[in-house]
């Protein structure tokens, strides 16, 4: 069983005036639970042999690019292109469930082919989607709308996922950048940090909770945190736009599970406008 949540598929719906998410027979749990019903398939791929997707310029689809939408009462506003799109996160992937059914871009679901879900980049964008824990790397074509959890940021499919490495353990920490198919080269690589030793350092975890221009009010928070939570807790600063910005965050944390269940422990305390950090 592949330690992902359900995947949620909008399909043609997003054509309607008021957006309807389609559920196409999932389940879905406030507390995240996984969904045993899907998995990989008898046939295995070996990922030194599945091919990257070409990146090539294709008009916006008819379907699956609204404005804005709404699933579980949380809003997403899809963007208008996806020049200069760059984020770390979780990744995490779907497969024979899903198999056969209709994408948000209208296209069946191919779990062979290399393409991905996402919630706010226009369809079809293609990206690379880069493994921070193992440096393996691949390009997928952005056709579908997900993964509706709240610390995922891309669903990859059973191929992409294969050729990343992150299969066995249904979720990995990745760099996901756009790019521009009329310039199809993938953007360089951010070399991984070295120890000294020769041993490439493993990627730091962290949930923020909240930045602020005051550090009167970051520590505010870090200090009413503190009591509930059994965790660390750090101010980082940082720059943003010429402001400085101090960001609340928990952690490092030791793996995805870790931080699922720590995200859970902050929504009960009513905190669910969370992020991932990854360094």
């Amino acid at each position: 069983m592949m330690n992902t949540p359900a995947k949620l598929g909008f399909g043609l719906l997003l054509q309607a005036v008021v957006l309807v998410a389609w559920l196409a027979g999932c389940t879905t749990s406030s507390t995240m639970i996984l969904d045993p019903s899907d998995g990989a398939p008898p046939r295995q791929l070996d990922p030194d042999s599945i091919s990257d997707a070409v990146p090539r310029a294709e008009p916006i689809s008819r379907y699956g690019n609204p404005e804005r939408y709404t699933v579980f009462g949380k809003d997403y506003r899809v963007m208008a292109n996806s020049q200069g799109y760059s984020e770390r996160g979780i990744a995490s992937w779907y497969g024979t469930k899903f198999h056969g059914r209709r994408t948000s871009s209208g296209e069946p679901y191919d779990m062979y082919s290399m393409t991905a879900a996402h919630k706010t980049l226009p369809l079809p964008t293609y990206v690379r989607v880069r493994n921070l824990t193992n440096g393996r790397s691949a390009i997928v074509r952005v056709n579908d709308r997900g993964p509706f959890h709240g610390n995922r940021i891309i669903d990859l499919s059973y191929a992409a996922a294969t050729k990343l490495g992150i299969l066995g353990k249904g979720t990995g920490l990745v760099e996901v950048v756009a790019i521009d198919p009329r310039h199809p080269q993938a953007p360089p690589l951010v070399a991984k940090q070295s120890t000294g030793s020769g041993v490439t350092a493993a990627p730091s975890m962290f949930i923020q909770i909240g930045a602020f221009s005051s550090l009167h009010n970051a520590n505010r928070l870090r200090q009413r945190l503190q009591l509930s939570l059994d965790q660390p807790i750090r101010i980082s600063e940082g720059n943003l736009r010429g402001e400085t910005l101090f960001r609340v965050q928990v952690g490092p944390l030791k793996d995805v599970e870790q931080s699922d269940q720590i995200s859970r422990e902050l929504a009960q305390l009513g905190h669910d406008q969370l992020h991932i950090v990854i360094e």
